[in-house]
């Protein structure tokens, strides 16, 4: 995700604002809906959206043209669903972008539909998954936060190499290099972001049963 700044050529640059827009609009209408029907949320919606912010601006060098880092999409996504997390993910990236350097503002659609986008909607499906096959709140969000931050970072070696196919071998040979190059640095980090989104959804919550702990960090609970 945070490809950099002037990266990707034009044509896949506004690509992938118009495939991130729909995400986007629907991620504000549901956030307007949640505000309006809770607003207790709105510091947990907050703190998700900091979470995000802050893991994702520890970055380490990677593939040229891109990073590696946490990606903090996974904990919003939980709590609120994907959807949330596509407008969360967009400020971020903007404010990293204008702030930090990190990414840039004309590949702001590709880095948002692979951090905002992919990321939290494999995180949201995976922690289905566990609790419907009955794991623990902590190993879902565990394998949640972790599955989520690599499915970011395979959309982007795809991204990657959309726009810089290998001379020999193609789109394929293209992603399997830039996809291989990511693992060296973001297999670990994925890890250590599962274990952060525990410790972190713990704190939130407080040490209550699994099965108020989204209840109450959603401001459902009355």
């Amino acid at each position: 995700m945070h490809i950099m700044e002037g990266y990707l050529p034009a044509s896949h640059a506004i690509g992938w604002y118009a495939v991130s827009a729909p995400f986007f609009v629907a991620g504000a209408l549901k956030i307007r809906k949640i505000v309006a029907e809770r607003p207790e949320a709105r510091m947990t919606l907050a703190a998700s959206g900091a979470f995000a912010f802050v893991l994702s601006a520890l970055k380490i060098p990677s593939v040229t043209g891109s990073c590696s880092h946490p990606t903090g999409t996974g904990l919003g996504a939980i709590i609120f669903g994907p959807s949330v997390m596509a407008v969360l993910g967009v400020i971020v990236l903007l404010f990293q972008a204008l702030l930090l350097a990190h990414g840039g503002l004309t590949t702001l659609g590709a880095n948002a539909f692979s951090m905002a986008i992919v990321g939290p909607w494999v995180a949201w499906g995976i922690w289905k998954l566990g609790r419907g096959v009955g794991l623990s709140v902590a190993f879902s969000v565990f394998f949640a936060a972790m599955l989520g931050d690599l499915a970011t970072y395979v959309t982007t070696a795809l991204q990657l190499a959309l726009a810089y196919p290998d001379p020999a071998s193609g789109f394929i040979g293209a992603a399997v290099k830039f996809g291989s190059i990511f693992a060296f640095t973001q297999v670990p980090l994925a890890i250590v972001e599962g274990l952060l989104t525990v410790i972190v959804m713990d704190a939130l919550a407080g040490k209550v049963p699994d099965d108020q702990k989204l209840r109450i960090l959603a401001g459902e609970a009355r």
